[in-house]
């Protein structure tokens, strides 16, 4: 078992800055860094992390990959919002969600209404180093990766522009985009309340 990294350690001795009223939910394009970042989001702030593919691939047993291939986009994009629709009501959580979640208008205005949506940019660049890393991106498998990713950069942009905040996700430490987000969140208006220690005398 290896150790963790120093600043997870740092991270997990400081009590949260507040406390979250509503969940938080993660869009962007794929490698955005929207897994990542949520994860020490959720552990800085001590919430539940919910990954929402992960959570399709278990609900259907299956890859998200597998999934494109034996059923479509459409029914996939069909699961997703189902599985978006019943994690929105388990309380307050960090939840990643897929590039194409935000997409569909169902699942946006749920998003909007029970969450406050946070939308990680990151150049072209910065992404395709990013996707790279993994061979399991279905919508990156039909063609030239570069010319996907400014196609669904040209589409989406605008639309995940509606989320409450946008952070730019760059190539710097995560914990500096952590940072961003958590100023973000600490502005917006009853979202942030005090942290009370429970287990203090």
């Amino acid at each position: 078992m290896t150790a963790p990294e120093r600043s997870d350690e740092i991270l997990a001795e400081e009590p949260p800055p507040f406390r979250l009223t509503r969940p938080v939910a993660l869009v962007g394009l794929m490698g955005a860094g929207k897994t990542s970042i949520g994860r020490r989001l959720a552990q800085r702030l001590q919430a539940p992390f919910v990954d929402s593919d992960a959570e399709i691939e278990a609900a259907a047993n299956a890859t998200i990959a597998e999934i494109f291939e034996r059923d479509g986009e459409a029914a996939f994009r069909a699961g997703e919002r189902r599985v978006i629709a019943r994690l929105l009501n388990d309380g307050i959580q960090i939840l990643a969600t897929g590039g194409g979640a935000f997409i569909d208008p169902e699942t946006r205005a749920r998003m909007r209404e029970r969450a406050v949506v946070i939308w990680l940019r990151a150049d072209i660049d910065t992404l395709l180093k990013r996707v790279a890393r993994k061979k399991t991106r279905p919508l990156l498998n039909n063609g030239d990766p570069r010319v996907i990713l400014e196609k669904l950069m040209e589409a989406r942009h605008p639309i995940y522009a509606e989320a409450d905040i946008a952070i730019d996700s760059e190539n710097g430490s995560p914990q500096t985009t952590v940072d961003l987000v958590i100023e973000a969140l600490a502005k917006v208006p009853g979202l942030a309340a005090p942290w009370i220690d429970e287990a203090a005398p």
